[in-house]
């Protein structure tokens, strides 16, 4: 029996390839630029009645000037384990606090640590490349199998390989705009 590859089979991978540019996106706001930036908040996580609970869930955190953070939190004894948190994180950074809020300030990055950060968004990028071409891989090694048992002929399956081609170039392009987009950020002073 003959089976038909949908609209919806490509839109599948579609959706496979796009969950690795979010992620590789996610991965792009920990990493620190000049400026203060909330996001480099979003992975730390406070002990709240035992529960580890993420930052923003137990604070109000603003950008007031372009190089300060502050974290005020709703519940003022929590401050202290804020504070704790963000020391152990890796951000580098350490919080001065006021007794009400934390203020967290960025210094400018020197030379050096803008291209440690670089290479890291290059990592980012590879690892991202690697899950868009396993994706592709996987849909093609399907299809193969479909036309070793006779399931989809030869003109089916290299009709598939260059459309599944086509949409893994997309996204291979998407990674490499995203991760120059990010160098550049990263490198103005």
């Amino acid at each position: 029996m003959m089976i038909e590859i949908t609209k919806a089979d490509y839109e599948n991978i579609e959706a496979k390839m796009q969950k690795s540019i979010d992620n590789l996106l996610e991965n792009f706001n920990g990493i620190r630029a000049g400026r203060a930036n909330p996001h480099v908040l979003d992975k730390i996580m406070v002990e709240y009645y035992g529960t580890p609970t993420p930052l923003n869930s137990v604070a109000n955190i603003q950008v007031p000037e372009a190089r300060m953070i502050t974290i005020q939190p709703w519940d003022a004894s929590l401050l202290k384990d804020i504070e704790k948190a963000i020391q152990t994180s890796d951000l580098g950074i350490n919080p001065s606090n006021d007794g009400k809020m934390l203020r967290l300030l960025f210094p400018m990055l020197t030379e050096e640590r803008r291209k440690e950060l670089a290479k890291s968004v290059k990592v980012y990028c590879e690892e991202a490349k690697v899950v868009v071409r396993n994706v592709r891989r996987d849909a093609i090694d399907k299809m193969r199998a479909a036309n070793k048992k006779k399931e989809i002929t030869e003109d089916t399956l290299k009709e598939f390989e260059e459309k599944v081609q086509k949409i893994t170039d997309k996204f291979i392009k998407a990674v490499d705009d995203a991760g120059a987009k990010k160098e550049k950020e990263l490198m103005e002073i």
